[in-house]
Order: structure tokens, then C-alpha cells, then sequence
């Protein structure tokens, strides 16, 4: 494996590198700010029936979830088939279902249509998300992926961020169904950039016996030709390896990891906007809680890669949930403004910044015959948090309990994510060899 001073080949590597990280972060944007402008629409659709028709808080938590359990459909999806027919097409297949997706459910009629349309459009986000990890782990660098895949799925955070911006500065000028038509912009932006720039991934053409098509891939675009010989025909693929003994166990915790982190993740972007107007916040004032948790996700999730890249990710991971359970308490405290919005920019930090972190720690993980199954394994399970965050939080509200409830059941979450992520073990050593650029190191940093 190269040394870590040896980051780059050639100018041309880095600039094909670039292009790769800067698409697939722009595809992720999205998936935030899909994530997002659902929790930033939600009090507008409640209070007018005429939009939809009446929508109680238990079907505002269900409306929420509809969509992560077409991403999960995705993900799951992508992890069968993207070991097998590759990175780029998946990639291009899910830009194309998102944004058609997200466009359509700006023109919907009714409470099911929109249901229907959020659960179609939460398939192409699934697949984006699951493909990314592996996109950005089999390009990037060593002594850079943390950092890179904390780039990439800083998207989440940056997509959430786009979307309070635009809500605030827009909601009333273009409505709810404006601002779900910018959702669909990657069909105009992003898909003809990725046709151009989105190459396939050498190591995986080399694991399916295509090294002749790897090696033009690198001579096109600069990249190191990997060194090793294709993957043994014998080496289980996909979902097929997770059930092995060298990720079984690993493969169980870091789904229950993701759960704890994308709950975390959906349960307060969905609805930190309705606890804190609740609370006495105008529109703009809650929507402004919902910018600081997501920045705050960005710049934590960032810093805390570094760390990562230096330390491992699991240990930052364990202290990132920490600092999410802390937080979370003290946002039921009472304290002056300044101290809420600093409480709440740590626990974007703690959630949103540590699913950041995760999605880094699952997509290096894996090798390469089973590291879509493995990140898509991940996104997908863990997207069963996804939907059980917002219905946790309707049923709650819907039932009269104060909003504290909410936090101390977020903080515990937090605390149990953070146990799971201690006992991750290093992946089982495999009788089959490994190629030495793909072997994963779940906590310490290539070099």
C-alpha cells in the first residue's frame, strides 16, 4: 500500500479524485435536502388542509416515514445488485429516479399521492447513499478516506442546511411544492456532469475479472492500476459475504450503529422545527434551530474526520454519540438562547455529524466484492431508525407529552449507539488473499 506521503499519483489522479468526491457529495446535497424540506413544509401542511387535506401530528410522523422506507427499498436494492453491475451505472440509475421522484411529488393532490411519491423518490435516495460509500472508499486515497467520505456524506447536514436557507428566504414566495421542485434539479446538474466525470471503479472492474477494462480506466483518468490480481472466483459476492465468518458479527453491529444514528438523524430534522414553534419560536426562529443542528453537523462531522484519519473513526464515533446524549439533555434545561442554539449545534455534531462518520467507518470496512452489500447493509437497516425517529416523535406529540420527552428518549438512543459502536470487532481474517489497497481497517488509518 502506498504511504501516506504518496497521496497522489499524478496531477491528473487528484483532479479525477476531485471530480469523483465533488459529484458525489453534490448527489448526497440532495439526499439532505430531501431529508430536510420535509420537516421545514410539515407546519404548513398541517395548519392548511387545503394543500392536502387535514394531516395529524401521527400522520405527519407517518408521512415522514414513507419515505425512508422507500430508501431502505433502495439501499437494499443497491446492495444486491451494485457489486454486480458496478458504481457508475448505479450512481446514474438513482440521480435519474431521485429527481424525477422529487419533481412529481411537487405535484401532489392528495395525502396518498404524496405518500406514494415520498416512498417512490426515497427508493433513487437509498441507492444514492449506498453507492457513494463505495464510490468514494474505492477512489479515495490512503490517509485521506475519513476525510473524503466525511465530505461526501457532509452533504446530509449541507442539504439540510440548503433547505432551512431556502425555506426561510422562499417558503412564502414559491410554497411547499417550490420548494420540492428544486429537488429535482440533479436531473438538469448533476446527471450530464457524472456522464462526463463518474468513471468505474478500477478495483471493482478487477474483482469481476475486467482487468483490461481497469487498466484503460486508469490510463484515462490517472489512477494507480490496483496491483493485485482480480478476486478469487471461489470469494463470496455481495450480500453473500456479509454471512460470512469474516463480517458476520461486524455486519450485525454496525447496523444497529447506523439504526441508532439515523433515528437520531430523521427523529430531530423532522420535527425540531414543531418542538421548538411549540416551545413559543416563530416560524423563522424554529427553522432557525433546525440550520444550527445541521450546521453545527457539517463542521463537527468535519473535524471529527480529521480526528478519525489520525486515531481511527470507532473511538470518535463513541465520544461523537456521547456528546449527542449530553447535549440533548441539556436543551431540556431551560438555558438562555445562546446556550440552547451552542446545545443544539453539539448535538448535530453528536447525530447528524455522526452518521457522517459511520458512513466512513461501514465503506472501509468491507472489501471489495462485499462493500456496496456492506454500506448499502448499513444504510438500508439502518434506515429502520430513519422511520421509527419520526413516528416516535408524532406518536409522542400527538399524545400530549412535553417536549422533554422527546430529548431524554433521543439522549438514551444516543448512549446505546455509542455502547454498540464499542464492540465492533476488526473484520475475521479471510483464507482467501486480500488485495492489500482494499483491506479493511475499521479503526486505524491507512498509511
Amino acid at each position: 500500500m502506498p504511504h501516506a506521503t504518496q497521496t497522489w499519483a499524478s496531477p491528473q489522479h487528484r483532479r479525477s479524485v476531485i471530480w469523483i468526491v465533488a459529484l458525489a457529495t453534490l448527489a448526497i446535497i440532495f439526499d439532505g435536502y430531501d431529508l430536510v424540506v420535509y420537516g421545514t413544509v410539515l407546519p404548513t401542511l398541517m395548519a392548511d388542509p387545503t394543500q392536502l387535506g387535514e394531516i395529524s401530528a401521527q400522520q405527519g410522523g407517518a408521512l415522514g416515514s414513507y419515505a425512508l422506507i422507500g430508501v431502505m427499498v433502495g439501499a437494499l436494492l443497491t446492495g444486491a445488485f451494485g457489486d454486480r453491475v458496478g458504481r457508475r451505472k448505479m450512481m446514474l440509475i438513482n440521480i435519474v429516479w431521485f429527481s424525477v421522484g422529487m419533481g412529481a411529488a411537487a405535484f401532489s393532490t392528495s395525502i396518498t399521492m404524496f405518500g406514494a411519491l415520498r416512498f417512490f423518490t426515497g427508493i433513487g435516495v437509498g441507492g444514492l447513499v449506498a453507492t457513494a460509500g463505495a464510490v468514494v472508499a474505492e477512489f479515495a486515497p490512503p490517509g485521506k478516506r475519513n476525510l473524503f467520505n466525511a465530505i461526501v456524506y457532509s452533504g446530509v447536514p449541507a442539504g439540510g442546511v440548503m433547505a432551512s436557507l431556502l425555506a426561510i428566504l422562499l417558503r412564502d414566495a414559491i410554497g411547499w411544492r417550490g420548494l420540492f421542485l428544486i429537488g429535482a434539479l440533479p436531473l438538469l446538474i448533476l446527471l450530464p456532469l457524472a456522464l462526463m466525470k463518474l468513471p468505474e471503479s478500477p478495483a471493482w472492474l478487477q474483482s469481476r475479472g475486467r482487468s483490461d477494462e481497469a487498466q484503460r480506466v486508469c490510463e484515462k483518468f490517472g489512477f494507480p492500476l490496483p496491483s493485485a490480481a482480480p478476486v478469487a472466483s471461489t470469494e463470496k459476492i455481495g450480500f453473500a459475504a456479509l454471512a460470512t465468518r469474516k463480517y458476520a458479527l461486524g455486519t450485525g453491529l454496525l447496523g444497529m450503529m447506523s439504526f441508532a444514528g439515523l433515528l437520531l438523524t430523521y427523529g430531530l430534522n423532522t420535527w425540531l422545527p414543531k418542538i421548538m414553534a411549540d416551545a413559543g419560536y416563530n416560524a423563522n426562529g424554529s427553522l432557525a434551530f433546525l440550520l444550527v443542528l445541521n450546521g453545527g453537523a457539517i463542521l463537527g462531522g468535519l473535524l471529527a474526520s480529521k480526528v478519525a484519519d489520525g486515531r481511527g473513526p470507532q473511538s470518535v464515533i463513541v465520544t461523537t454519540f456521547f456528546l449527542a446524549a449530553v447535549a440533548l439533555v441539556l436543551l431540556t434545561l431551560g438555558f438562555p438562547l445562546p446556550v440552547l442554539l451552542t446545545a443544539v449545534a453539539i448535538a448535530g455534531t453528536g447525530t447528524i455529524g455522526t452518521q457522517v462518520l459511520i458512513y466512513g467507518f461501514v465503506s472501509n470496512y468491507y472489501d471489495t466484492p462485499a462493500r456496496a452489500a456492506g454500506v448499502a447493509w448499513c444504510a438500508g437497516f439502518g434506515r429502520l431508525g430513519g422511520i421509527v425517529g419520526p413516528v416516535i416523535g408524532g406518536l409522542l406529540i400527538g399524545a400530549g407529552f412535553a417536549n422533554n420527552v422527546n430529548f431524554y428518549i433521543f439522549a438514551g438512543i444516543a448512549l446505546a449507539g455509542g455502547l454498540v459502536t464499542w464492540f465492533v470487532p476488526r473484520p475475521v481474517q479471510s483464507v482467501l488473499p486480500v488485495r492489500s489497497s482494499d483491506r479493511p481497517v475499521p479503526t486505524t488509518v491507512d498509511v
